[in-house]
């Protein structure tokens, strides 16, 4: 099993760090560094000088949202970061949420499978260079009746293959990404119940395609603090209002994918107490009301010992590349849980 780097959102008020979190990730060996964007910085923009200042690292998008972008568009940057790279990039894709794509990018939110499958073949056959000419339901390339033509990606990606993840979360999602990707990009897994919640159904993409597991990754993020096994409790509730956030904020009360998979793992009716009170504006209520069982199972917390038993765990549930969003109050601190995830590798041996 891999390790990877979460660096977030730019703008979240460590930006000062996190190149030297990238550097330090990129001589700990770790296997990539993701960044993403919502409403607020780019990622490829932050991939771009990510790159620039490390050497043998992989930089991926997690996500680039479709809403923001055509898929022409996507290729063009894509083959750009991989040839400025040296064949570092890694092309992570989402459809965002009705909430980003409607209100701050003016793209309805409708028909989100069928979107990405067209996304994504529009975005690979124009990495390949071919000349693009498509028809879909949502793309029409050339436009017809008008002056375009098929035309020719001129920029020539470092590989003949990028690598394309697709973040998934419910299952009909995550049954097409294995069935159309070469990875999962995955947000608040347990292993204890990875294979019902994901798992299963990205082998089913898989062998709808005709293909197996192998050589897909699957990429789960978990944030991470490291500490001793007696303050797990007030490591968990570090990540209390994140965890906030999304099972109780990402969305509406009829569409929250984030809270839909806290239901599928058991917490129906924590999940619904947290929604209420957060969307009711009591942040503080929905982040008391959330279970640290929940919160532990879907993160990284204590000793390196306690960490490695875990990491163990993910990698028996099928995790091929796991990515840690190191918490800490400091760069040194952010440092440190990086060089402790390096050596909690070790000790499962799983490096």
């Amino acid at each position: 099993m891999r390790l990877g780097i979460n660096l977030g959102y730019w703008g979240a008020g460590m930006d000062s760090d996190n190149l030297a979190v990238a550097q330090e990730a990129d001589r700990l060996g770790y296997s990539v560094c993701w960044a993403a964007e919502a409403y607020g910085s780019d990622a490829a923009t932050v991939l771009s000088w990510v790159a620039a200042q490390t050497e043998r690292i992989d930089i991926g998008s997690a996500i680039f949202q479709i809403p923001a972008r055509t898929p022409a568009m996507t290729a063009m940057t894509a083959a750009t970061l991989d040839s400025l790279s040296g064949g570092r990039f890694r092309l992570g894709l989402g459809v965002s949420g009705p909430q980003v794509s409607e209100g701050w990018y003016g793209v309805k939110f409708d028909k989100p499978l069928a979107r990405t499958r067209e996304y994504v073949d529009i975005v690979r056959k124009a990495m390949s260079r071919e000349r693009l000419s498509y028809e879909g339901e949502h793309w029409t390339l050339p436009l017809p009746g008008g002056p375009g033509k098929p035309l020719k990606l001129t920029v020539h990606p470092q590989r003949e293959h990028i690598p394309l993840y697709i973040a998934a979360i419910g299952p009909k999602n995550l049954q097409q990404t294995g069935e159309i990707a070469d990875g999962a990009l995955l947000i608040f897994p347990s292993a204890d119940h990875l294979e019902e919640t994901a798992v299963s159904h990205l082998r089913a993409g898989r062998e709808r395609a005709g293909k197996t597991l192998d050589g897909f990754d699957i990429c789960p993020t978990l944030p991470l603090a490291v500490g001793a096994d007696k303050d797990v409790s007030a490591l968990a509730d570090m990540f209390r209002p994140y965890t906030a956030l999304y099972v109780g904020g990402m969305g509406s009360p009829k569409q929250n994918f984030y809270n839909q998979l806290a239901q599928r793992m058991g917490y129906g009716k924590e999940a619904a107490e947290i929604q209420e009170k957060y969307l009711s504006g009591d942040k503080e209520g929905a982040a008391a009301a959330i279970p640290e069982q929940l919160i532990d199972q879907t993160t990284l917390l204590g000793s390196v010992e306690r960490i490695a038993e875990r990491m163990q765990a993910y990698a028996a549930a099928g995790v091929t590349t796991l990515t840690l969003a190191p918490a800490g109050f400091s760069l040194e601190d952010r440092l440190a849980s990086l060089r402790a995830g390096t050596e909690a590798l070790e000790r499962a041996g799983l490096a």
